[in-house]
């Protein structure tokens, strides 16, 4: 007979889980193992809700198991550490993004890509290397192999922080490693939600000219004024896209929804990326003709590797990036999936665990 998930570790711990595909989030014990030799533990203070906490909440993916915790926008203070963890002390302000574990020794793990890892382990909702499962940060306690934990600066507010072990390294990485940091060069960032409004920001602070591509007008003063994007097109405005055509070096596209392709490609200049960080639930069309006549790409990009989330922790202290919030009590979270939704939240909102998580 399978433990109950308070049973299952020694350590107690307390969250909000849901329990069927209604995705309704309600008060959980379960419980954590003990710190192990390499693991560091520490008190969540803030989490961030991500887009693919509802998916998962309501099984939208088919691939939920409940009793499911979600959560990986994690940061506090450490508590504890083990006997050889060398890169933490108690005390410091750490954070854990979308994962926990890799096999460590695939390529992909030698390259410091543990995000491509085939054996990665997901910080919520799949088991670990002992069998148990993971559970995210809708909780009071974390606990993490250091290799998975980041060391947050401490010019870097926590509660705005949060979002960019996710938000943040998924638009970081695709701007590195598609060469797409040049000061000067010219992006364009399709959609502003959680994703976009990040790619705006650490686009700026690496020189870049941008400009938001969106649906909604109503979204111009937004992208101008307070993000510091350059200039703002309509999708939907043929002449407005028209006058851009060939102006762009790549394009972000963080949309999950279905839409077309081929006018993004348009913008492309020779040579030019669209590089898709948003995951549409069903097939988008590509027409091979246009990627031909100009060299053109289209690539994708999923988070990043330990190393490179460190780096971008980093460089967002450095440049003061971080990503604009609302601030909810636990007990907010059902109406703010509701919210979520709806996309009725600039930008990312961010759950004050240690002020509001209350045992029952």
């Amino acid at each position: 007979m399978a433990m109950s998930p308070e049973d299952e570790n020694p350590v107690k711990a307390f969250g909000w889980a849901a329990r069927d595909s209604s995705g309704h989030l309600s008060p959980f014990k379960f419980s954590r193992r003990a710190t192990g030799e390499k693991d560091v533990t520490f008190k969540v203070l803030y989490c961030g809700i991500c887009h693919s906490d509802l998916h998962n909440v309501k099984n939208e993916w088919g691939i939920t198991s409940y009793p499911i915790v979600p959560g990986h926008e994690i940061v506090g203070v450490v508590t504890e550490v083990g006997t050889k963890v060398t890169k933490f002390k108690v005390g410091d302000k750490v954070g854990v993004g979308c994962m926990v574990g890799s096999c460590h020794s695939c390529a992909n793990c030698k390259e410091d890509l543990e995000n491509y890892c085939p054996e990665m382990i997901l910080t919520y909702g799949v088991k670990y290397y002992d069998g148990t499962t993971t559970y995210g940060g809708y909780s009071d306690i974390m606990i993490s192999d250091e290799h998975f934990v980041i060391k947050i600066p401490n010019n870097l507010p926590l509660d705005g922080g949060a979002p960019l072990l996710c938000a943040g390294i998924t638009v970081y990485s695709p701007l590195k490693y598609y060469g797409l940091d040049k000061v000067g060069m010219h992006l364009g960032v399709v959609g502003l939600g959680g994703l976009g409004h990040m790619a705006v920001k650490f686009a700026k602070a690496m020189g870049l000219k941008v400009t938001v591509i969106s649906t909604s007008p109503n979204k111009k003063k937004e992208a101008m004024d307070h993000l510091g994007a350059d200039a703002f097109l309509v999708s939907r405005n043929t002449e407005e896209m028209e006058l851009a055509v060939g102006t762009m070096d790549g394009i972000i596209d963080t949309v999950s929804a279905v839409h077309a392709l081929l006018p993004l490609i348009g913008l492309l200049k020779t040579n030019g990326k669209l590089v898709m960080v948003g995951a549409p639930e069903k097939p988008l069309e590509l027409l091979a003709f246009p990627l031909l006549m100009g060299r053109k790409m289209v690539g994708g990009s999923g988070i990043g590797g330990m190393k490179e989330t460190q780096e971008m922790i980093d460089f967002a202290a450095k440049h003061n990036i971080v990503a604009d919030i609302e601030v909810i009590p636990m007990d907010y979270v059902n109406t703010a999936m509701e919210r979520l939704l709806k996309a009725d939240v600039k930008y990312r909102f961010v759950i004050d665990i240690a002020n509001s998580l209350k045992p029952f």
